[in-house]
């Protein structure tokens, strides 16, 4: 147990558990000082210079209890992932934190947390299980693909003198108006629309098939009944539309000049077993990636594990919020990304609900493999898998390492280390067989029998979620683009 943080747990229905903690009176004291300096500098008290307010004085100032609900406000996260990795569970989905009566002076603070947890796995056959793999081959029509990429890339536009058909580009003003008049984020002036693209919202492309250069056009369409801004959805609107050029994208020739041009290869020959070679490597990284995941499903079928749907809809929440973090940072905001599926979140996570069940299930065979197996990651171990992230963050494995040790996070760490050394334990002691075709995450999941399943694991997530407030992002101006 932390010398700052004592939790108990109790186990309860459903995959899911209650984690009492305490914070210790001097850690709750600790933190109660840095509030008050921090508030302290914006304070104006006769007597003490602005920022230079010393803690008590701020406290009597303002309140005891004020200052530890700011506290709390601050330092409840920080609280929350101790607590979990005090516990040693692996948390899924969002907490349901509970928190007690503020503490007087020189007493502990207690809050409870509610949440699912990883269900527990009682293996069956997972030693050699026979499991199908497929060979890499070189797909010509896929090196073709990737030649005819290269060429669009490559491509350029030129203005042509004639109307145009699917698949030209013009360029476009236009004016968007809701009952005769305009409407703000429907006006854009020398935009380039590739016609059938879909960049716009449905009808408004094909309505500029056969449009010349200087011509008007009046595209009349309606908002889909999803569309993001709510006062444009389902709404009937016309666009004036003036086409200023017509332009054609033109390859380049497939011939050696290409091939240097593309990729500096000397001939196109080249240039084509290069892309072969490296659609090969790809293809064997896919394969590894499918072997792995049909390893763990096979091991999971042979397994009785109990998964109810309410951790299974907790989990696809996660993965749904997962998602948003990686295209955000893609530049994709989560607002965005909503807009163009015509999905909401809650829909996202039904949707994921079939795969974050076999998301539960490999990691409830992972974290049994690991304890029967005895999988315990040896000090060098541990440092070779931080060696990447040291190289990155300019310092070493070891610093790294006594990082981890200093914030409390050790056993975190040596848990995801030791996940990963099951998972190869699994792949190295499987049989592959041959396959037809590759294996679809969407196979059907073979159904496990249930029991009751212990609710405690050693806790092998890369890290516990802090409980954090939410606020709706702000709308973006309607535009004719979806």
């Amino acid at each position: 147990m932390s010398a700052t943080l004592t939790t108990t747990v109790t186990e309860l229905p459903e995959s899911r558990v209650r984690v009492e903690a305490e914070v210790a009176p001097a850690e709750v004291e600790r933190r109660m000082q840095q509030t008050a300096r921090k508030l302290g500098s914006q304070l104006r008290i006769p007597g003490f210079r602005k920022g230079k307010v010393p803690p008590p004085v701020v406290i009597g100032r303002l309140g005891r209890e004020y200052v530890l609900d700011e506290t709390l406000r601050e330092t409840l996260g920080v609280w929350y992932v101790d607590a979990i990795d005090a516990s040693g569970i692996a948390p899924v989905g969002e907490p349901d934190i509970n928190v007690g009566d503020l503490p007087g002076a020189g007493a502990a603070l207690a809050f409870s947390i509610e949440i699912g947890v990883r269900p527990v796995a009682q293996l069956g056959a997972y030693k050699g299980i026979a499991v199908g793999r497929r060979e890499p081959a070189a797909d010509e029509d896929a090196i073709d693909a990737e030649i005819e990429s290269m060429r669009d890339r490559l491509g350029t536009l030129e203005t042509v003198d004639r109307p145009a058909a699917l698949g030209d580009s013009v360029v476009i003003d236009y004016v968007g108006k809701l009952e005769g008049e305009p409407f703000e984020g429907g006006e854009g002036r020398d935009q380039l629309l590739e016609l059938g693209a879909g960049q716009l919202i449905p009808g408004f492309e094909e309505q500029l098939v056969g449009a010349a250069a200087g011509e008007e056009r009046l595209v009349e369409l309606s908002f889909p009944d999803d569309y993001g801004a709510p006062h444009l959805a389902g709404k009937p609107a016309t666009f004036d539309v003036t086409v200023t050029e017509v332009k054609i994208k033109q390859l380049p020739e497939l011939d050696d000049d290409f091939a240097a041009d593309a990729a500096g290869f000397d001939t196109l020959a080249e240039l084509r077993e290069d892309i072969a070679t490296r659609l090969k490597e790809q293809e064997e990284h896919t394969i590894e990636h499918e072997f792995e995941r049909d390893v763990l499903d096979a091991v999971a079928a042979a397994a009785t594990i109990e998964v109810p749907h309410a951790l299974v809809h907790a989990r696809a929440h996660e993965m749904v919020e997962e998602t948003m973090q990686s295209l955000a940072r893609q530049g994709i905001s989560k607002e965005m990304y909503l807009q163009i599926s015509g999905q909401d979140e809650e829909q996202m996570a039904h949707e994921a609900e079939e795969e974050a069940e076999k998301a539960l299930r490999r990691d409830a065979v992972i974290a049994a493999v690991v304890e029967a197996e005895q999988i315990e990651p040896t000090d060098a171990e541990v440092l070779e898998v931080l060696a990447p992230t040291a190289g990155r963050d300019r310092t070493t494995p070891e610093k790294l390492l006594k990082a981890f040790e200093k914030n409390g996070r050790i056993g975190r760490l040596r848990a995801e280390v030791a996940s990963n050394q099951a998972v190869k334990w699994l792949v190295e002691h499987a049989k592959p067989g041959a396959a037809e075709e590759p294996a679809d995450d969407k196979a059907e999941q073979k159904p496990a029998a249930k029991k009751p399943a212990a609710r405690k694991a050693a806790a092998d997530k890369p890290a516990a979620k802090k409980p954090a407030a939410r606020k709706p992002a702000a709308k973006k101006p309607a535009k004719p683009a979806e």
